[in-house]
Protein backbone atom coordinates (compact mmCIF):
# COMPACT_ATOMS: atom_id res chain seq x y z
CA UNK A 1 0.00 0.00 0.00
CA UNK A 2 1.28 3.46 -0.89
CA UNK A 3 2.58 5.57 2.00
CA UNK A 4 0.55 8.77 1.82
CA UNK A 5 2.16 10.55 4.77
CA UNK A 6 4.57 12.51 2.57
CA UNK A 7 1.55 14.01 0.78
CA UNK A 8 0.13 15.34 4.04
CA UNK A 9 3.14 17.18 5.48
CA UNK A 10 3.66 20.95 5.48
CA UNK A 11 6.74 22.24 3.65
CA UNK A 12 8.36 25.60 2.93
CA UNK A 13 6.11 25.95 -0.11
CA UNK A 14 3.05 23.96 0.99
CA UNK A 15 2.97 25.94 4.22
CA UNK A 16 -0.43 25.23 5.69
CA UNK A 17 1.12 25.61 9.15
CA UNK A 18 1.47 29.38 8.64
CA UNK A 19 -1.19 31.57 10.32
CA UNK A 20 -2.79 32.90 7.13
CA UNK A 21 -3.21 29.52 5.44
CA UNK A 22 -4.23 27.80 8.68
CA UNK A 23 -6.87 30.47 9.36
CA UNK A 24 -8.29 30.15 5.86
CA UNK A 25 -8.38 26.36 6.03
CA UNK A 26 -10.51 26.54 9.18
CA UNK A 27 -13.10 28.62 7.31
CA UNK A 28 -13.60 25.89 4.74
CA UNK A 29 -15.92 23.52 6.56
CA UNK A 30 -17.58 20.45 5.09
CA UNK A 31 -18.46 17.03 6.45
CA UNK A 32 -16.87 14.80 3.80
CA UNK A 33 -13.51 14.84 2.02
CA UNK A 34 -15.22 15.17 -1.35
CA UNK A 35 -17.13 18.27 -0.23
CA UNK A 36 -14.03 19.79 1.34
CA UNK A 37 -11.98 19.16 -1.79
CA UNK A 38 -14.65 20.73 -3.98
CA UNK A 39 -14.95 23.80 -1.73
CA UNK A 40 -11.18 24.25 -1.66
CA UNK A 41 -10.92 23.80 -5.43
CA UNK A 42 -13.60 26.44 -6.02
CA UNK A 43 -11.87 28.86 -3.65
CA UNK A 44 -8.47 28.54 -5.31
CA UNK A 45 -9.97 28.64 -8.80
CA UNK A 46 -12.07 31.77 -8.30
CA UNK A 47 -10.82 33.69 -5.26
CA UNK A 48 -7.22 33.61 -6.46
CA UNK A 49 -7.57 34.90 -10.05
CA UNK A 50 -5.20 33.56 -12.67
CA UNK A 51 -2.43 35.82 -13.89
CA UNK A 52 0.58 34.71 -15.94
CA UNK A 53 2.33 37.93 -14.95
CA UNK A 54 3.03 36.93 -11.36
CA UNK A 55 6.70 36.89 -10.24
CA UNK A 56 8.17 33.43 -10.75
CA UNK A 57 11.97 33.44 -10.54
CA UNK A 58 12.66 33.21 -6.77
CA UNK A 59 11.68 30.55 -4.20
CA UNK A 60 9.78 33.13 -2.16
CA UNK A 61 7.36 33.64 -5.05
CA UNK A 62 5.81 30.20 -4.49
CA UNK A 63 4.75 29.50 -0.86
CA UNK A 64 1.00 29.14 -0.47
CA UNK A 65 0.95 31.93 2.11
CA UNK A 66 2.58 34.35 -0.35
CA UNK A 67 0.09 33.51 -3.08
CA UNK A 68 -2.73 34.04 -0.61
CA UNK A 69 -1.21 37.40 0.32
CA UNK A 70 -0.89 38.47 -3.35
CA UNK A 71 -4.42 37.32 -4.07
CA UNK A 72 -3.52 36.06 -7.54
CA UNK A 73 -1.10 33.69 -9.23
CA UNK A 74 -0.31 31.47 -12.18
CA UNK A 75 -0.85 27.73 -12.43
CA UNK A 76 2.07 26.52 -10.29
CA UNK A 77 1.38 29.00 -7.50
CA UNK A 78 -2.32 28.13 -7.43
CA UNK A 79 -1.52 24.40 -7.39
CA UNK A 80 0.76 24.88 -4.38
CA UNK A 81 -2.02 26.74 -2.56
CA UNK A 82 -4.53 24.00 -3.38
CA UNK A 83 -2.11 21.39 -2.03
CA UNK A 84 -1.66 23.36 1.19
CA UNK A 85 -5.38 23.78 1.84
CA UNK A 86 -6.28 20.18 1.06
CA UNK A 87 -3.44 18.80 3.18
CA UNK A 88 -4.62 21.01 6.03
CA UNK A 89 -7.89 19.07 5.87
CA UNK A 90 -6.18 15.68 5.82
CA UNK A 91 -6.58 15.14 2.09
CA UNK A 92 -3.34 13.84 0.50
CA UNK A 93 -2.25 16.14 -2.32
CA UNK A 94 0.68 16.34 -4.69
CA UNK A 95 1.87 18.53 -7.54
CA UNK A 96 1.85 17.43 -11.17
CA UNK A 97 3.60 19.08 -14.12
CA UNK A 98 3.08 18.88 -17.85
CA UNK A 99 3.87 20.88 -20.96
CA UNK A 100 0.69 22.02 -22.67
CA UNK A 101 -0.20 23.73 -25.93
CA UNK A 102 -2.71 26.57 -25.69
CA UNK A 103 -4.33 27.10 -29.08
CA UNK A 104 -5.99 30.34 -28.00
CA UNK A 105 -3.31 32.44 -26.32
CA UNK A 106 -4.68 35.99 -25.82
CA UNK A 107 -2.79 38.72 -27.76
CA UNK A 108 -1.30 40.38 -24.66
CA UNK A 109 0.10 37.08 -23.42
CA UNK A 110 1.30 36.12 -26.90
CA UNK A 111 3.28 39.36 -27.08
CA UNK A 112 5.11 38.28 -23.94
CA UNK A 113 5.60 34.59 -24.77
CA UNK A 114 5.83 34.40 -28.58
CA UNK A 115 4.80 30.73 -28.29
CA UNK A 116 1.72 28.64 -27.57
CA UNK A 117 3.66 26.11 -25.48
CA UNK A 118 3.35 26.49 -21.72
CA UNK A 119 6.22 24.57 -20.11
CA UNK A 120 5.78 22.96 -16.70
CA UNK A 121 2.10 23.78 -16.30
CA UNK A 122 1.34 22.96 -12.68
CA UNK A 123 -1.75 21.25 -11.37
CA UNK A 124 -2.68 18.70 -8.70
CA UNK A 125 -3.57 15.15 -7.83
CA UNK A 126 -5.79 14.61 -4.78
CA UNK A 127 -6.20 11.24 -3.07
CA UNK A 128 -9.94 10.69 -2.69
CA UNK A 129 -11.94 7.46 -2.58
CA UNK A 130 -8.75 5.40 -2.66
CA UNK A 131 -7.37 6.86 -5.89
CA UNK A 132 -5.48 9.85 -7.23
CA UNK A 133 -7.65 12.37 -9.07
CA UNK A 134 -6.21 15.08 -11.34
CA UNK A 135 -7.58 18.60 -10.83
CA UNK A 136 -6.69 21.94 -12.40
CA UNK A 137 -7.78 25.08 -10.49
CA UNK A 138 -5.93 27.43 -12.84
CA UNK A 139 -8.45 29.47 -14.83
CA UNK A 140 -10.98 31.44 -12.77
CA UNK A 141 -14.62 31.92 -13.73
CA UNK A 142 -14.15 35.57 -14.67
CA UNK A 143 -11.34 34.77 -17.09
CA UNK A 144 -13.31 31.94 -18.68
CA UNK A 145 -16.26 34.25 -19.22
CA UNK A 146 -14.07 36.96 -20.78
CA UNK A 147 -12.33 34.54 -23.15
CA UNK A 148 -15.29 32.23 -23.86
CA UNK A 149 -13.57 29.21 -22.33
CA UNK A 150 -15.14 26.16 -20.73
CA UNK A 151 -14.90 26.42 -16.95
CA UNK A 152 -13.15 23.49 -15.25
CA UNK A 153 -15.54 22.22 -12.58
CA UNK A 154 -14.71 19.63 -9.90
CA UNK A 155 -17.43 17.46 -8.36
CA UNK A 156 -15.19 16.02 -5.65
CA UNK A 157 -14.98 12.61 -7.32
CA UNK A 158 -13.88 12.83 -10.95
CA UNK A 159 -10.88 14.34 -12.77
CA UNK A 160 -11.18 18.03 -13.59
CA UNK A 161 -8.52 19.20 -16.03
CA UNK A 162 -8.42 21.62 -18.96
CA UNK A 163 -10.94 21.06 -21.73
CA UNK A 164 -9.57 20.34 -25.19
CA UNK A 165 -12.04 22.77 -26.81
CA UNK A 166 -13.50 26.16 -25.93
CA UNK A 167 -17.20 27.10 -25.88
CA UNK A 168 -17.13 27.68 -29.64
CA UNK A 169 -15.71 24.21 -30.30
CA UNK A 170 -12.29 25.53 -31.23
CA UNK A 171 -9.15 23.77 -30.03
CA UNK A 172 -8.01 25.07 -26.67
CA UNK A 173 -5.62 22.93 -24.59
CA UNK A 174 -3.51 19.91 -25.54
CA UNK A 175 -1.36 18.05 -22.99
CA UNK A 176 1.87 17.22 -24.81
CA UNK A 177 4.50 16.14 -22.25
CA UNK A 178 4.14 14.78 -18.72
CA UNK A 179 6.82 15.64 -16.14
CA UNK A 180 5.44 13.47 -13.35
CA UNK A 181 4.23 14.13 -9.81
CA UNK A 182 6.00 15.52 -6.74
CA UNK A 183 5.33 15.67 -3.00
CA UNK A 184 6.72 19.21 -2.87
CA UNK A 185 7.48 21.97 -5.35
CA UNK A 186 10.72 21.09 -7.21
CA UNK A 187 11.63 24.76 -7.60
CA UNK A 188 14.92 24.32 -9.43
CA UNK A 189 13.44 21.76 -11.81
CA UNK A 190 10.49 23.99 -12.68
CA UNK A 191 12.44 27.22 -13.14
CA UNK A 192 15.18 25.46 -15.10
CA UNK A 193 12.39 23.95 -17.20
CA UNK A 194 11.12 27.45 -17.93
CA UNK A 195 14.60 28.61 -18.90
CA UNK A 196 15.16 25.59 -21.15
CA UNK A 197 11.82 25.92 -22.92
CA UNK A 198 11.80 29.67 -23.45
CA UNK A 199 14.22 32.15 -24.98
CA UNK A 200 16.23 34.55 -22.84
CA UNK A 201 14.21 37.41 -24.31
CA UNK A 202 10.95 35.75 -23.27
CA UNK A 203 12.22 35.17 -19.72
CA UNK A 204 13.26 38.82 -19.58
CA UNK A 205 9.82 39.94 -20.78
CA UNK A 206 8.19 37.67 -18.19
CA UNK A 207 10.30 39.12 -15.39
CA UNK A 208 9.50 42.66 -16.53
CA UNK A 209 5.78 41.91 -16.83
CA UNK A 210 5.71 40.66 -13.24
CA UNK A 211 6.41 44.24 -12.18
CA UNK A 212 3.24 45.34 -13.96
CA UNK A 213 0.71 42.54 -13.33
CA UNK A 214 -2.72 42.50 -14.91
CA UNK A 215 -5.43 40.38 -16.43
CA UNK A 216 -4.82 38.02 -19.32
Amino acid sequence: MEDLSVYLKPTYYIDYDTPSVSKLSKKIVASHSEEKARAIFNFVRDKIPYTPYSPFYLPEHYPASRTLERGEGFCVQKAVLLAALTRAHGIPARLVFADIRNYSVPPKLWNMMKTDIFAFHGYNELYIDGRWIKVTPTFDTGMCQRLNLKLVEFDGHNPAIFHSNDLNGRLHIEYINDHGHFADLPFETVVNGFRSAYTEDMIKRWMESSLQPGKV
